[in-house]
């Protein structure tokens, strides 16, 4: 099962400045209140009785609102600070700090009506914003803003800034203590798919090894009838049209499906880069290809040829928008419209973002190894559709991990070809490839059905400390 976090929960810190109008603190809450539990999300904030309306505006407040955030700190997923009046910037950005979260923070400050300025009702929540993010900044805290400087709570602006933050909280939370599953040996011929295990503890992701000599014994052991068998063949026919496919094939899959998803809940893995070919092939006559699909549609995905850093991607992707996530390659031009491409692999994308997935053989692959030990490939057109494409890579020489990410579409222009495929529209796709292939990074992207290009960077520069190119 995915570990990728569904329901998220917010701590929520209301600021609040005496000579202004302290009962706007308690209308926030109230409000508050109403919108998480509308919008489904778990919130922790103060009682009316721990502090005066619940608000917070001098140390004492602040190390209150601290043990309570440290008292639920392994359930917050981010902090939502609302600034209903001017608000006290330092105590906030102290009830921050004495909580020791590192999660991502929301500024909102609540705007001023023309005929409320008065001093009985004016905000000034306009400069209380600035001025708690310059404490902030001082004390090393990232945050993020809202579109518009001042927004209304209860206003559909920041329930859209809130739902993106969501986004944000969840990239965030499930990049850190990634534990990746390399399995079997990088294909000797592609040094491209290279990468740095000490930059990616660094970061706080693990890399765990299984070498396919283990799966291989592993997969012996297992009788046919056995009811893991059966219930892998069962997920893998539900996963795409097998009519084409001999039962031994099935079951060979099967086998080498349970094998794997054990492995992967004993050691706890998130996401998995696998030896595709061409081991698999010559000592079980298959592609994994489709098991790889209904991992990345449990969103637990799975990337081709080893390629780490391609799963990390494809990992980021599919939290952001618990949307599925699937590799593929910078593969083909598209006659001569030079904002599209092809974008290819032999057969492994998430079935879910397919037009009709159905299983065969690799074609490609199978004019080295024979194409009868190819069953097991996904063949389907990526449906039409916003597009999100990520990559991130380690840079040995320069000692750091780096990313780019962008947006566009996929096309449902005609295209004659097999496998997974897409014809996908990006703006100014010249220079996001020459920007490719002058810093180093790889054929391979990860992609979705998704606009979450902005959400990933957010996540990635701010709050990861990953330098991320945002492609336009």
């Amino acid at each position: 099962m995915s570990r990728i976090p569904q329901q998220l929960t917010m701590a929520v810190i209301i600021g609040n400045r005496g000579f202004f109008p302290s009962y706007l603190v308690g209308e926030a809450r109230k409000e508050a209140a109403a919108l998480f539990e509308r919008l489904g999300i778990r919130s922790v904030m103060l009682s009316e009785q721990q502090t005066p309306l619940g608000g917070v505006e001098t140390r004492q407040d602040a190390k209150v609102c601290a043990d309570l955030l440290r008292q639920h700190r392994d359930e917050i997923h981010g902090i939502v600070v609302l600034l209903p009046n001017f608000g006290d910037e330092k105590a906030v950005a102290e009830a921050i700090r004495l909580s020791g979260l590192k999660v991502p923070v929301l500024i909102q400050a609540e705007e001023d009506n023309l005929d409320k300025m008065g001093l009985a009702t004016r905000r000034d929540s306009f400069c209380g914003k600035i001025s708690l993010c310059n404490n902030l900044r001082q004390y090393g805290i990232p945050f993020t803003l809202t579109r518009q400087h001042v927004c209304a709570l209860t206003g559909d602006a920041f329930c859209s800034d809130l739902r993106r933050f969501e986004q944000v909280c969840r990239v965030v939370t499930a990049m850190r203590g990634v534990r990746i599953g390399a399995i079997g040996a990088r294909p000797a011929s592609f040094n491209t798919v290279r990468y740095s295990e000490k930059l990616l503890e660094q970061m706080g992701v693990t890399v765990e090894t299984l070498d396919l000599s283990e799966v291989f014994s592993r997969i012996q052991r297992l009788e046919d009838g056995d009811l893991r068998v059966d219930e892998k063949r069962a997920l893998l026919m539900r996963n795409a049209d097998t009519a084409g496919i001999p039962a031994d094939k099935l079951t060979a899959m099967a086998k080498l499906f349970v094998v794997l998803s054990e492995w992967i809940v004993a050691n706890d893995i998130d996401t998995t880069a696998i030896q595709c070919w061409t081991s698999l092939q010559e000592n079980l006559g298959i592609n994994v290809c489709s098991i790889m699909s209904v991992l990345s549609g449990q969103l637990m995905p799975s990337a081709c040829e080893v390629d780490v850093m391609g799963a990390l991607s494809m990992y980021a992707l599919a939290s952001a928008t618990l949307s599925p996530a699937s590799i593929a390659d910078w593969n083909n031009n598209f006659g001569d419209e030079r904002d599209k491409c092809v974008l290819f692999h032999c057969g492994n994308f998430a079935s879910a973002s397919l037009e009709s997935p159905t299983m065969s053989t690799a074609d490609i692959i199978g004019t080295t190894v024979g194409k009868e030990n190819t069953c097991g490939a996904v063949h389907g057109r990526f449906k039409a559709g916003p597009l999100t494409y990520f990559r991130l890579t380690t840079d040995d020489i320069s000692g750091s991990i780096k990313a780019y990410v962008g947006q566009g579409a996929s096309v449902d222009d005609p295209l004659d070809t097999v496998g997974c495929r897409a014809v996908v529209q990006v703006p100014h796709l010249e220079g996001l490839l020459a920007w490719i292939c002058r810093n180093g990074f790889e054929h391979h992207v990860a992609m979705n059905h998704s606009a979450s290009a902005d959400v990933l960077n957010e996540a990635f520069t701010r709050y990861l400390g990953i330098d991320t190119y945002l492609h336009g």
